[in-house]
């Protein structure tokens, strides 16, 4: 069995005395693991840290195997990342997300929006923007997607400030008025069309809606606890946000 295909590392794990094994997002084959015979020499360490984008060969007798992994670098991303707070936990949370898919199932759209991720988790606000929404993209891949395209109460798609705990579909303002002490914020940048950029309020409400989901549907199912690294990443955008703005200077943006 052989195949070739792309991939952003996610980790790597000893193995013996020189080798490791290397865990992968690729678009083709999903989330693959496989042996890299000296992948702990001097040459290869700089090649495989998480982050950086490489061109892959894997081989093995039979494809239930752990097979074995050549790889060559495209994008070395790993001193970039390791610059910064954000893109240091960033890429670990992401690793996490993509470990709670099955290995080998291929969820191309995933790793596209990877790849763009990658290539801003340096920059705390954008960063932080593009992780909530990959993380809604997860969501939709695990089976548990919201809706906030249109109100579920009145199917009205303009006005959407809150989102249904119980049905995860967005609620208008007038629809969700009388119960907006049991709904969840929506935040103004996540709405249709907005071109508004978040701020670090906004931002607290994206990750405490997505975060709600993912303890209900995915952790709590499987008696897992949240990523240390989610934290680490949002504290480390708030860091870098108060930094940006001591006043607490925004753009106008009206919380929902």
């Amino acid at each position: 069995m052989e195949w070739r295909d792309e991939g952003i590392i996610l980790g790597t794990r000893r193995h013996g005395e020189t080798s490791v094994i290397l865990e992968v997002m690729t678009p083709a084959h999903g989330r693959h693991l496989g042996l890299v015979r000296g992948g702990r020499s001097r040459r290869m360490q700089p090649l495989l840290q998480p982050g950086n984008r490489v061109d892959l060969v894997w081989r093995a007798r039979l494809d239930e195997h752990l097979g074995t992994f050549q790889a060559e670098a495209v994008e070395l991303n790993a001193a970039r990342l390791l610059a910064s707070a954000a893109g240091v936990y960033g890429v670990q949370l992401l690793a996490a997300h993509l470990r709670l898919l099955p290995e080998r199932d291929p969820h191309a759209g995933l790793y596209e929006t990877l790849c763009i991720l990658i290539g801003h988790l340096e920059d705390p606000r954008a960063a932080a923007e593009l992780v909530v929404r990959f993380e809604l993209l997860l969501l939709d891949e695990l089976g548990f997607g919201l809706d906030l395209d249109e109100c579920a109460a009145t199917g009205r798609r303009d006005d959407l400030v809150y989102v249904s705990p119980k049905s995860g579909r967005a609620v208008s303002r007038e629809a969700g008025t009388p119960w907006h002490d049991k709904l969840l914020a929506l935040p103004a940048f996540l709405r249709r069309g907005s071109a508004l950029r978040a701020e670090v309020a906004s931002l607290d409400e994206a990750f405490r809606l997505t975060g709600f989901f993912f303890h209900r549907h995915v952790y709590e199912p499987r008696g897992l606890g949240e990523p240390e690294a989610r934290s680490g990443f949002l504290g480390a955008v708030r860091r870098a946000l108060s930094e940006e703005h001591p006043r607490g200077d925004d753009n106008g943006e009206n919380a929902a």
